[in-house]
């Protein structure tokens, strides 16, 4: 497995300091950059694609929250913050960790160390898919672990990619299914396709993109078209253009 691509977040410059002092006690990670406010972050994230952000909650302008929100996916994030109110709020939107400053040694440790185990999870999980033939990837989809980061209300969510099921258009916003839940997003569904694994994400029609590992049954309909039963329970029909290509795609689902 390659090293895990880190980017470090954070305001102020000794915090900044202090983080990749602790990266260097980690040989599976690399340092590939260092942003000091939400702006610069984005711009390094696109340049340099990192696995994992190492990210400071409370910064001036734009706050880590806001700085999420604005990505269309994000990598895996490890919050740092020096409030433990700060600390429990990004804990409840399923951040892989977070550290209150000033950070242990062995605090810093068990958080990479939760990265490093989902990281391989993940190669694992690509390399099934490889031998099965279904994991041939489209040029310009991108790999790894991604997140969509929603808020909705006064909750945010930060929902892992493979966790959902289904993408329905509503209106100016699209509808998200995870895990038994659903939350609105202010993006379209052409905007999130872009951003999506193609390897496992298909838009079957102008109002729907559907997660193919949630498929449990494919059946052909008399006219050629497909129907599909999610997981969920949700049965969808595919355009006909559509369930062309899914055919040809998965049609060993």
């Amino acid at each position: 497995m390659n090293r895990i691509k880190v980017l470090v977040i954070d305001d102020e410059r000794l915090a900044r300091e202090e983080l990749k002092r602790h990266l260097q006690q980690h040989a599976d990670f690399e340092l590939v950059g260092e942003a000091a406010d939400a702006d610069e972050a984005v711009q390094r994230i696109t340049e340099m694609q990192p696995d994992l952000l190492l990210l400071d909650i409370q910064m001036p302008g734009k706050s880590g929250f806001e700085l999420l929100e604005s990505l269309d996916t994000i990598p895996a994030v490890i919050f740092t913050t020096a409030f433990d109110a700060y600390a429990v709020k990004a804990f409840e939107i399923n951040a892989l960790d977070y550290l209150v400053k000033p950070i242990r040694d062995e605090r810093f440790a068990m958080a990479v160390n939760r990265v490093k185990e989902q990281v391989a999870r993940k190669h694992e999980e690509q390399e099934e898919q490889d031998t099965r033939g279904q994991g041939t990837r489209e040029q310009g989809t991108r790999v790894g672990m991604q997140h969509l980061f929603v808020k909705e209300g006064d909750r945010y969510y930060m929902i892992k990619t493979d966790e959902i099921s289904l993408i329905e258009s509503a209106g100016n916003y699209a509808k998200i299914y995870f895990n038994q839940q659903k939350v609105l997003i202010k993006k379209s569904l052409n905007q999130l396709e872009q951003t999506l694994d193609a390897t496992f994400f298909f838009r079957i029609s102008r109002q729907e993109i559907i997660n193919t590992g949630f498929i449990s049954q494919m059946q052909a309909l008399p006219n050629g078209q497909l129907t599909v039963l999610l997981k969920n329970g949700k049965r969808l029909t595919v355009s006909n253009r559509q369930s062309a290509r899914l055919k040809n795609k998965y049609g060993s689902l």
